[in-house]
């Protein structure tokens, strides 16, 4: 099979914050917030390749800036930055109207797997062209190994 190159592509989602989303607090719920996340993840990587050929591994971190209350409305950017044989690595940023600083920001890596779940190549080379996507690269390709 040939080597598809493509480069990074923003996805976008959002989400309506509802009371039933909140915590104690009456914030946004961190539980809830990673599910949307992965979510989000899940759809930039399905762009590429079958999605039911998509698991999620890990969450290399969700870094939370600000809080979000309900009604609030939130706009989740997904992008994959890098791949490995059979890795994807999706970069998400979560905006709220107005804030140009995202409200949360971190990495998931998903694997590519065949029909027994076992990780397989995808053939997808991803070719950063921007300054930030270059970075985001070298970040990714540097997770990979831990």
């Amino acid at each position: 099979m040939e080597m598809k190159v493509v480069e990074p592509k923003v996805v976008y989602t959002t989400r309506l914050v509802k009371s039933e989303d909140l915590n104690h607090h009456g914030t946004l719920f961190a539980g809830r917030t990673a599910e949307w996340f992965v979510e989000a993840g899940f759809i930039s990587a399905a762009k590429l390749v079958d999605p039911q050929n998509i698991v999620c591994l890990k969450i290399h971190g969700m870094h939370f800036t600000k809080p979000v209350a309900a009604g609030e409305i939130i706009r989740f950017e997904s992008k994959i930055v890098y791949a490995g044989k059979s890795s994807l690595f999706s970069y998400i940023q979560v905006f709220k109207e107005g804030i140009e600083v995202p409200l949360v920001s971190g990495f998931i890596t998903f694997i590519h797997v065949d029909e027994n779940t076992k990780p397989a190549s995808h053939y997808i080379e991803i070719e950063p062209h921007t300054a930030e996507d270059l970075a985001l690269y070298e970040e990714a390709k540097l997770l990979k190994n831990k």
